[in-house]
Order: C-alpha cells, then sequence, then structure tokens
C-alpha cells in the first residue's frame, strides 16, 4: 500500500491512508467486542502485526485487508467508504431559532423567517419561512432578481404573480420569476404558513 519517495520517505497521504485504515480496523473490532488476538487468528496474522496495522506502523497487503475486513464482518470497500472525503460545511437552523428578518408587509400579519444566512457576500439563495395571520392585510408587492420557489405548509392562500392569481393549499408548489410583480392576492384560510425560496442569478439588491 505504501509507496516511498525518491529519498525514501512515505508520502504523507499515503500515511494518512494507513492511520484511516487502522483506526477504522480497531473501531469495527471494538464495536464487535472482538481482542487483537482473536482477530489475528481468523486472519491469520500475528497478534503484533494487526497492533502495527491498528496503529499505522506498518504496510499490509490488498489481500490481508479483505481477510480482516471479512472477518470484522465488513466488505473491502466499507473499509475504504468515508476515506478522503471532504469535511463539508452545513448550517443547522434549529426549530423556532431562524432569524427573524424585517421585510415589506412585516408589520402587517407578516413574519419572515430567514433559514439559512451568513452565506458570504454573494448570496445564490435566500429560504423564508412566512407566516400570515392578519386577514385585514393591506399586501405589499414584490420583485427581485433571480427565480422563487414557494411551496404551501398550512392554511390557503391566493397569490399574484403578474397577471395571474394561483390558489395555494397546503402541498402545493409555485415557482416563477421575481422580477414580475407577485405577492398575495387574498389569505383564504388562516393562519397561513410557507416556504419561500428565492434563487438568485445575480447579486441581491437590499429591499
Amino acid at each position: 500500500m505504501a509507496e516511498t519517495t525518491s529519498n525514501g520517505a512515505q508520502s504523507v497521504t499515503d500515511h494518512a491512508l494507513e492511520r484511516y485504515i487502522g483506526n477504522t480496523i480497531r473501531e469495527l473490532r471494538q464495536k464487535h467486542g472482538l481482542t487483537i488476538a482473536e482477530v489475528a487468528e481468523q486472519v491469520g496474522i500475528s497478534r503484533g502485526m494487526l497492533s502495527k496495522i491498528e496503529n499505522a506502523q506498518t504496510a499490509t497487503s490488498l489481500e490481508t485487508l479483505a481477510k480482516l475486513a471479512s472477518a470484522l464482518g465488513v466488505s473491502l470497500a466499507t473499509l475504504f467508504r468515508n476515506y478522503n472525503i471532504p469535511a463539508g460545511s452545513a448550517q443547522l437552523v434549529k426549530r423556532d431559532e431562524g432569524m427573524e428578518v424585517v421585510r415589506r408587509g412585516t408589520k402587517r400579519g407578516h413574519t419572515y423567517h430567514l433559514l439559512a444566512y451568513d452565506q458570504g457576500p454573494t448570496k445564490l439563495f435566500e429560504p423564508f419561512l412566512i407566516t400570515m395571520d392578519d386577514a385585514s392585510e393591506v399586501f405589499p408587492t414584490f420583485e427581485h432578481p433571480g427565480t422563487e420557489f414557494i411551496y404551501m405548509l398550512e392554511g390557503a392562500i391566493e397569490y399574484r404573480h403578474g397577471q395571474s392569481t394561483y390558489r395555494l393549499n397546503p402541498g402545493d408548489s409555485l415557482t416563477f420569476r421575481g422580477d414580475i410583480p407577485h405577492g398575495p392576492e387574498k389569505l383564504v384560510a388562516l393562519p397561513i404558513r410557507f416556504l419561500a425560496i428565492i434563487y438568485y442569478s445575480t447579486l441581491p439588491t437590499m429591499e
């Protein structure tokens, strides 16, 4: 498994792989309550060799790794499954913890909770949870760059886009261009909650 450089030193990447494989084997062995001696006997290697493999102190062949995987009840591919996967960067917003933001209509029964934020200077999208509870609302009209997607969660609403009006019930969705005037036309059944996700093809301007 290990490669060496021109001066005989083992490459950093290969050593990282051996550490990963060693840790994976140890975790699987301990998960199944097996001792080093028990696994080494099944595989046909010494306890010292298995200890060195687990501690990334030696390289081993794919044949031995296949035997180790079998002894641990997994496939050879499973030993490598999570190697070199990017760490990623996910943002979790718990229920009722979305950032409340002020937009046109906020003071007239609209509540906007932004469900993802701090995405850097260029935002690609903005997901909102919107709540409406005021039947006497005077509805604002919105225009913005990009595309908007609405998914109805609760209640019923008539939503205008340009010259057309759409009745939205729970489970219904509506996708439209954001640069065409749009907004609520009539609140049919309260309370109303829906997701509104705006995808920007260009940098948005502040409303």
